[in-house]
């Protein structure tokens, strides 16, 4: 007898990613491929990315698939960035692109959300809630600083409403603009996290937060002069997340109070930084503020919320 699995499939800016679960939503079968950007460069273009993703996807499709005695029941796939009106990015036709021929050769249920979805959904999977009717997500990678008010609807679907973030510079940027100054891979968060627990001081960064909203270009362009004047990597590395720990504190702590919730979802690849987590959880604690925080491989990039959707729709 075939076993009954939830397909998911994510092809982000910088990972190709595909995951498997079961009929209780456990994780069997993961795959994922972080993009190929040259030394020294900040990013891909989005036809690169196309080609990463679409030159990916086979093989980490064969890996999780094949020789499987699987019945797929529904299959969740990333098919645009934002849950609002024209949200498009290009990167994101290779997975959904495979996601609908899957479905049409196997009668498979098709489930197509946001990345952004995906990140929500991987997070409360993980780290099994927030399980309140409303809460706020941080959703802070590369790409995205978005802080949301998420809603439970009556079809089991959360309702997203942007009410802040960054107004200019998102925190995956501010940390690779630093981090490829200080010349580390490209994206450079974890090697930027490893240097930064080396630092035995801490460059001072400016913080800009006004209500629900921040700057992050100020502190970006105060890092780079401080390295330029010969301060210290990794003084500067733990600079950088502090400034952004305590950017999002803010932030949060403020949007908790606006909108009188009191729990608070972090998700995104620089929110599975374990300093800025652990800054961030014991700030909010003192105003009696939850904070959930998936494991950190389900934090940054991954399929697992979609495969979580697929699952969870199904049900």
């Amino acid at each position: 007898m075939k076993q009954r699995v939830y397909l998911g499939i994510d092809t982000s800016c910088y990972t190709t990613s595909a995951a498997v679960l079961d009929e209780a939503g456990k994780l069997i079968g993961e795959g994922r491929k972080i993009l190929d950007v040259k030394p020294g460069r900040c990013g891909l273009q989005q036809s690169e990315m196309v080609f990463q993703h679409t030159r990916n996807l086979p093989y980490i499709l064969e890996g999780i698939l094949q020789d499987k005695d699987y019945e797929l029941v529904a299959i969740g796939v990333s098919g645009y960035p934002r849950p609002i009106e024209n949200s498009y990015m290009p990167a994101f036709l290779a997975g959904s692109g495979v996601a609908r021929t899957l479905a049409a050769a196997t009668g498979a249920k098709l489930h197509i959300i946001s990345h952004q979805e995906n990140h929500l959904e991987a997070g409360v999977w993980s780290a099994g809630g927030p399980d309140a009717e409303r809460f706020l997500l941080l959703h802070a990678s590369g790409g995205t600083t978005d802080l949301l008010l998420a809603e439970r609807q009556a079809n089991g679907r959360f309702n997203l409403t942007e009410v802040g973030g960054s107004i200019d510079l998102h925190a995956g940027q501010f940390i690779d603009r630093v981090g490829v100054a200080l010349g580390l891979k490209f994206p450079t968060g974890p090697e930027l996290e490893k240097l930064a627990a080396t630092a035995e001081q801490m460059v001072e960064l400016p913080v800009s937060v006004r209500k629900l909203n921040a700057s992050l270009s100020g502190p970006a362009t105060a890092a780079l002069r401080k390295l330029e004047a010969g301060a210290d990597g990794a003084a500067l590395a733990l600079g950088v997340q502090y400034a952004l720990a305590e950017t999002f504190t803010r932030m949060l702590r403020n949007g908790a109070a606006e909108y009188n919730v009191h729990a608070v979802l972090l998700v995104g690849g620089v929110a599975s930084n374990t300093y800025i987590r652990n800054h961030v959880t014991e700030k909010l604690a003192k105003r009696r503020v939850s904070v959930w925080v998936p494991e950190a491989r389900f934090s940054c990039d991954n399929a697992t919320g979609c495969a979580a959707f697929a699952w969870r729709m199904s049900k």
